[in-house]
């Protein structure tokens, strides 16, 4: 058996945060791997202790990438005061042939489009993927888990930073699907009586109430978990409904354009340019051929820290692609704009002053303390990532095993298997998730 069939039967998908199907990435004929080690967002640290704990798996993992796929170039990006990370890395490279890439601590580093341009000074296509031009990005966590498929080991467990009003920030070495709430319970408890919990990071990941913290199972791409009071202004800002944030939009966006001017994807060349978006939305202009929203990747940087106003870009980007995919909209443009990139180099966002913008400066901004948290049950989702969502092949009241197939797709799918994270007693089942109980 290949390796690519190996980490399709492993259930490998990317770690970093979109979660595609690994499978689909190791292809042949690309000129370069690079392995996005720049763990993007404030407050989370999960790929830092993995890149200290497992060097000399990681480097197996990449060396078997490089080897599956034919490439002739490899290099390791990561942030440049990640000094331990790197020494660890450096040392199980040894006199491989691995270049590692050193970056400045600014937000998004880990966006892979911007890692790509960093390293390289090349651009990928708008709409494109790094593939078009000849390059493969994979996580560095990923690339443990493709060590680890080669071993036959499946993805069934997660390192999830916990972190915000919680008694002890850590990170948590835990089973694929365990809850929101026994997250915060592995880290001590919440320090607050009343909050709400973020999925992933501080700006690109989910908001949710505190109830909805018992059912939120956690997937293989979830890396981050972050307890915030319930008036906390992030969580006040994000939950804000569609109808208010449009009717901000229409009375006071000043068209400054400091949304387009900070945005990551505009500054390596795309012509995403919110400021349009929000005078087509305030000036009712019905967006058919505003394509520029499809290019938003919705890092948060136009509405987080660049609007001067504390308006929502990002999620009008959002709202207009919906209405331009309803329509089948297509980005049919694919020209770079490299005028665009001259004023790049001035307005990266550092990551301590985004940390203190967004209200965060009394959290941890590193963890180094990792312990293994058992979870008395899991609610594992069908989904992980962007891929399609795998379907149920478990009943109620089946006996699973860890490593036991319990979702599936086809080999041909941009999909995963999921596998029993938890040795015990399937007792719920639905399309979108299977829940199971230890014995």
């Amino acid at each position: 058996m290949g390796l690519v069939e190996q980490v399709f039967d492993a259930g490998v998908i990317g770690a970093g945060g979109a979660g595609f199907p690994t499978h689909k990435k190791l292809v042949t004929g690309a000129k370069l791997l690079v392995i996005n080690a720049a763990e993007c967002e404030p407050l989370l640290a999960s790929d830092r202790y993995v890149m200290r704990e497992f060097p000399r798996e990681i480097v197996s993992g990449i060396k078997k990438i490089a080897q599956a796929t034919g490439v002739p170039r490899v290099v390791i990006g990561t942030k440049r005061h990640y000094a331990r990370e790197i020494a660890a890395l450096r040392e199980a490279i040894g006199t491989d042939a691995i270049e590692i890439f050193e970056l400045d601590s600014f937000y998004p580093a880990g966006d892979e489009q911007t890692l790509i341009f960093e390293i390289t000074g090349e651009t990928v296509p708008p709409g494109g993927i790094p593939i078009q031009i000849g390059i493969i990005v994979v996580n560095v966590t990923t690339a443990l888990n493709v060590e680890r498929a080669s071993q036959g080991i499946p993805v069934t467990r997660r390192f999830v930073t916990v972190t915000g009003e919680v008694a002890n920030p850590q990170i948590l070495d835990v089973p694929v699907g365990t809850t929101a709430a026994d997250l915060i319970q592995g880290a001590g408890g919440a320090a607050v009586p009343r909050y709400a919990v973020v999925r992933g990071g501080p700006m690109m990941g989910k908001q949710f109430q505190q109830q909805a913290a018992e059912t939120l199972g956690y997937n293989k791409a979830d890396g981050g978990l972050i307890v915030l009071p319930h008036d906390h202004p992030l969580i006040d800002f994000c939950s804000k409904p569609i109808d208010w944030i449009l009717a901000q939009t229409r009375s006071i966006c000043i068209q400054c354009s400091m949304c387009t001017e900070m945005c990551p994807r505009y500054l390596i060349g795309h012509q995403m340019r919110p400021h349009r978006v929000m005078r087509s939305v305030g000036t009712d202009t019905h967006p058919v051929d505003l394509t520029d929203a499809l290019l938003c990747c919705e890092c948060g940087i136009c509405e987080l820290y660049a609007c001067p106003m504390g308006l929502s870009p990002r999620r009008m980007n959002i709202y207009v692609k919906g209405m331009l995919r309803a329509e089948g909209a297509k980005v049919t443009d694919q020209t770079v704009h490299l005028g665009h990139t001259e004023s790049r180099p001035y307005r990266k966002i550092a990551q301590s002053r985004l940390i203190e913008r967004l209200k965060l400066g009394a959290y941890p901004t590193h963890i180094d303390e990792c312990r293994t948290f058992e979870p008395p049950k899991v609610i594992i989702p069908m989904r992980h990532g962007v891929g399609k969502q795998s379907t149920p092949r478990v009943a109620v009241g089946v006996q699973v095993q860890v490593g036991d197939v319990i979702g599936g797709v086809d080999f041909a799918d941009a999909g995963c298997l999921v596998h029993a994270s938890i040795a015990g007693k399937v007792t719920e089942v639905t399309p979108d998730y299977v829940r199971i109980e230890r014995n």
